[in-house]
């Protein structure tokens, strides 16, 4: 099944984006710490192509610190790029996010005068509305587990000097990439109701079984001949009491079961991506995924 999610809003969203951002001096975009690759929106960044960008690597308490790390080493070598990490360990406020910005724009060469502008933008359920609300000590944008909760622009003063956009979470009309595609579905980024849960459970029961297989062993009893994605639904229908009447494995049930755990961290911390490195052969970058027994 071909994943792709772009509700109309998101349509008008973008045209705003455009309009706002010519009173903008810098761009602020927030990724997913597990999926910084799959949550970055191409649509969003050719918008974005001539201002500074400070990336933000969210939920990072979901993701793998070293590999967290890595990302943001990543985008810090990329020119005209800054990037910060946020999660509940280690939340950030206004006070780092202004630095950030004016480090920013000192080493472009940029004049910072009284009145500075920044547009805050990601892909829907990425956190940004809850990172929103803790850069500013109060509740302005409203939050919750599914996507596309904030439709319309708002604009917050971080200090006397320094002003906010908030945009609508915003995709793209065609997701080419299905397999990142399925990554976003998986962290929920696309709303349940315009995606199958078996489809993505397994999807990331395969993704899980290659690289992080200690993980399921451990927590769903997953048998050591267990060798594909209907095996390991199998081991968390069991484990999760997902049984029909006459022993028959109630799929969906055991789909969301795994998806819950996934995304609330109860399974515990995972990189689906890794930082893109360059190959011994060619200049060529390429992405590789972290694998639990490398």
């Amino acid at each position: 099944m071909a994943l792709s999610w772009y509700p109309g809003h998101m349509h008008k969203a973008s045209k705003e984006v455009v309009k706002t951002l010519q009173r903008t001096q810098a761009v602020i975009e927030v990724l997913d710490a597990r999926s910084p690759q799959a949550s970055s929106n191409p649509h969003f960044a050719a918008l974005c192509a001539e201002h500074p960008r400070i990336r933000i690597l969210n939920k990072a308490d979901l993701a793998e610190p070293a590999i967290t790390e890595q990302w943001a080493r990543y985008f810090n070598a990329q020119p005209r790029s800054l990037c910060l990490i946020n999660g509940h360990e280690s939340q950030l406020d206004a006070a780092q996010l202004i630095l950030a910005a004016r480090k920013l724009f000192q080493a472009n060469d940029m004049p910072i005068g009284e009145r500075q502008q920044l547009l805050i933008g990601g892909i829907p359920n990425v956190g940004k509305s809850t990172l929103l609300n803790n850069l500013c000590g109060r509740k302005l944008a409203k939050t919750g587990n599914e996507p596309a909760v904030t439709q319309t622009q708002q604009r917050v003063r971080l200090d006397d000097h320094w002003h906010l956009v908030d945009t609508p979470g915003l995709m793209w009309p065609k997701l080419e990439d299905q397999i990142a595609a399925y990554r976003l579905a998986a962290t929920g980024t696309i709303r349940n109701t315009a995606v199958e849960a078996e489809d993505v459970a397994w999807f990331l029961a395969e993704e899980l079984l290659t690289h992080y297989r200690t993980r399921l062993e451990q927590r769903f009893d997953l048998p050591a001949s267990a060798n594909d994605a209907e095996t390991v639904m199998q081991a968390i229908a069991a484990a999760r009491a997902c049984i029909k009447a006459g022993g028959r494995v109630d799929w969906h049930k055991a789909s969301e079961a795994l998806l819950n755990e996934f995304r609330s961290g109860k399974l515990g911390r995972f990189s689906l991506e890794r930082a893109p490195v360059r190959t011994s052969q060619t200049s060529s970058i390429e992405p590789t995924l972290e694998n639990e027994h490398s």
